[in-house]
């Protein structure tokens, strides 16, 4: 089991749950943080190092007696408008981080952290309609698959040093904090709630909990290693987390988002990838670990998200 863990990108959503899970089981957490001072609030108890990703590996003290790295450095994919100079930003602050991250593994002297857990996303493989995608899927068509295609393969070159790599595709995560689900419940809770484009589209989906707990499972499992789905085993349309969500919240439903719109508002390729693929993604070799969902079913996850 790990005893000591340093977490990457750990300011949000992900990882500032992270360290506070592993604080609550005495685990000794460090961060890596772009802004140590910002960071410093959110991540009580944790050692901060400087480090932005974009000038070089971490300093070597943060990896002083570490046994696991989680990776979850990467500027918000749907923050900006995909210009050619944003995907550059979104391409520098996971590929490119995550290159620099693998060479301070490289350049660690003596006892390296035993394990990798990398950050990932099911639009590896790319929009792929009904068709069933487990992690054997192949890697599918676009920007954000090629991203994730590269992402993953930088993070792969610690198994050459000996480093067990985990590789986490995640769905969308839902919590109460922030994420997918705090941007569309305003809408929903005035009723004006609807789906997106056709709604045939699945959306993989995760609890945060859930996420939370794999990232924990990877870590403390030695003989888990390669890619994970993680999404949850329940998978639903965008129609039908739109129904469920209205049901929860007791309101209506009958707004709907044209692809027309959303082509004018974020661009045909952003819109396309981000809000209108479809991923029918299963946590097939995630089960075969052994892990076990604390919120498998989509309808009483709403319910204790947003109900209570």
């Amino acid at each position: 089991m790990a005893e000591k863990v340093l977490i990457a990108g750990a300011t949000g959503l992900l990882g500032t749950a992270l360290a506070a899970s592993c604080a609550r089981d005495g685990l000794a957490v460090a961060a890596l943080a772009r802004d140590v001072a910002r960071a410093t609030p959110k991540l009580p108890g944790a050692t901060l190092y400087a480090w932005d990703g974009a000038k070089g590996p971490p300093p070597a003290a943060a990896f002083e007696g570490v046994d696991v790295v989680v990776n979850l450095m990467g500027e918000n994919i749907g923050g900006r408008r995909w210009s050619d100079a944003q995907k550059q930003r979104l391409r520098r602050s996971r590929v490119e981080a995550t290159r620099a991250l693998v060479d301070g593994l490289r350049a660690v002297v003596g006892r390296r952290p035993r394990a990798l857990v990398q950050a990932s996303g099911v639009a590896l493989y790319g929009d792929r309609g009904d068709d069933v995608l487990t992690e054997t899927s192949a890697v599918g068509p676009g920007f954000l698959a090629e991203l994730a295609r590269d992402w993953e393969a930088e993070a792969q070159k610690a198994t050459e040093l000996g480093v067990r790599v985990v590789l986490l595709r995640s769905g969308l995560v839902l919590a109460r904090e922030g994420g997918f689900l705090a941007k569309i419940l305003p809408p929903f809770r005035l009723g004006l709630g609807g789906h997106i484009g056709t709604g045939k589209q699945w959306l993989p989906w995760i609890h945060l909990e859930d996420e939370i707990g794999l990232i924990r499972h990877a870590m403390a499992t030695d003989s888990v290693s390669g890619p994970l789905n993680a999404v949850a085993p329940e998978p639903v349309t965008n129609a039908e987390f739109t129904t469920v969500l209205g049901r929860v919240l007791h309101r209506p439903t009958v707004m709907a988002v044209p692809a027309f719109a959303l082509r004018l508002a974020l661009g045909g390729e952003m819109s396309g990838q981000l809000l209108l693929a479809s991923q029918r993604a299963m946590p097939v070799r995630t089960l075969d670990t052994g892990f076990q969902y604390r919120h498998p079913l989509l309808e009483p996850t709403l319910k204790q998200l947003v109900q209570n």
